[in-house]
């Protein structure tokens, strides 16, 4: 279903017309509609691109850093400060693409604020070929995935006072003041058509029922062959089940409750032992969701509604059913959250992965310039310089 298009965008025999060649598309998430899925297929494709005339001007999956630094946002929690310098890169190769299409992808450029910044990303990206793309799912589906997301990033509180304050407690900011400025869906719209146009910009409705909806539709927008792009495995960037995201929970309780620093949050906690349970460690059936309470997918649904009338009403071009966005899944939705049980291998490969994050540091008295990594270190050195670091913490204390 495509609606509020012109005449010239009108899908033909149910395949959408391709953006003018030359266009910049900018995709901008937000956060949990499919981006990572989008920009690994992209990535993988991106030698093939230039043959239909198309280009993924990045020398990564995602160009993260570019996008925080051009929206003036803060690096993840411990992570080092992205620069003007990973933006001014980035449009050196969107430059450089010259009168070819161009893919620029990233889920934080829905993190940026005022109006200012918006119309001076879309200037500097090149102005008039710029096309905002925006890609949506329900509110009900975004909550549980963006709520686990943020405990990734440091967050303490649980899922149910989470939603309380998202919901319930105006001015619903606390404690993530970023999620409403991602997903209020049909403000964002609203201010990226402020900055190019409403015939500038086109909201996707993700159909979860169908998995190659999106990967489809951006072929089609391209003018690229079917099938090309095709979705990338992705084990680290996968969902912690409830008793994973409880138990990193209570962990960043204990982390912010001694007073560590972020870089060593960032070090050991998410690039250590939450990446290496992700990649080593794949849920069964058994293991418990995180589900949302009925309260709290209804209210999903009711501003759903809402932010599709409102995003009907400012004339963009909108491809997929608006009222997937106050959907409410199929799953069974509880009044309370079940407790999760967390095996003793899941936490056995999140210690070691902390654990070899830690060994990854200089260890001993090695002299400057010659530190050694976990895998040439000799396991009796290792575990003698990790049991002297612990017993001197708990001297300490």
């Amino acid at each position: 279903m495509e609606t509020d298009c012109t005449s010239d965008d009108l899908p033909v025999n149910g395949v959408t017309a391709p953006l003018p060649a030359g266009t910049r598309l900018l995709h901008i998430g937000p956060h949990k509609t499919g981006t990572t899925s989008i920009q690994g297929a992209l990535f993988a494709a991106k030698d093939l691109l230039p043959g239909h005339g198309v280009v993924f001007p990045a020398h990564s999956r995602h160009p993260m850093e570019a996008a925080l630094a051009a929206c003036a946002r803060p690096a993840m929690i411990g992570d080092t400060a992205p620069t003007e310098k990973h933006w001014t890169r980035l449009l050196e190769q969107v430059e450089a693409t010259g009168g070819r299409t161009s893919v620029i992808s990233s889920e934080f450029f829905a993190d940026a604020e005022g109006d200012d910044t918006i119309a001076r990303i879309v200037e500097q990206l090149g102005g008039e070929p710029v096309h905002v793309l925006v890609t949506l799912r329900p509110l009900a589906r975004i909550m549980p995935s963006q709520w686990q997301q943020y405990v990734q990033n440091g967050l303490r509180m649980g899922y149910g006072d989470w939603l309380t304050h998202m919901l319930r407690k105006a001015p619903y900011e606390q404690p993530n003041p970023s999620f409403w400025r991602r997903h209020r869906h049909d403000r964002l719209v609203e201010r990226w058509a402020r900055a190019v146009g409403a015939e500038r910009v086109t909201v996707v409705v993700v159909d979860d029922s169908d998995p190659r909806g999106l990967m489809r539709t951006f072929e089609q927008l391209l003018g690229l062959p079917e099938n090309l792009l095709q979705p990338v495995p992705d084990t680290a960037n996968r969902s912690l089940t409830l008793a994973e995201t409880e138990m990193l929970r209570n962990l960043n309780k204990e982390f912010r409750g001694n007073g560590l620093p972020d870089e060593l949050y960032s070090k050991l906690v998410r690039n250590g032992a939450v990446m290496h349970m992700k990649n080593a460690c794949s849920p069964s059936p058994e293991d418990v969701k995180i589900l949302t309470p009925e309260w709290a997918m209804e209210a999903a649904a009711e501003i759903g509604a809402e932010m599709a009338r409102r995003i009907g009403d400012l004339g963009v071009r909108v491809i997929g059913d608006p009222g997937l966005l106050s959907a409410v899944p199929k799953a069974p939705a509880l009044d309370g959250i079940p407790a999760p049980r967390i095996s003793p291998e899941v936490a056995a490969r999140a210690l070691y992965g902390a654990l070899a994050a830690a060994a990854e540091s200089p260890v001993g008295h090695t002299a400057p310039g010659k530190a050694r990594t976990v895998h040439q270190t000799p396991s009796k050195e290792l575990m003698r310089v990790l049991g002297h670091r612990c017993l001197k913490k708990l001297r300490r204390r």
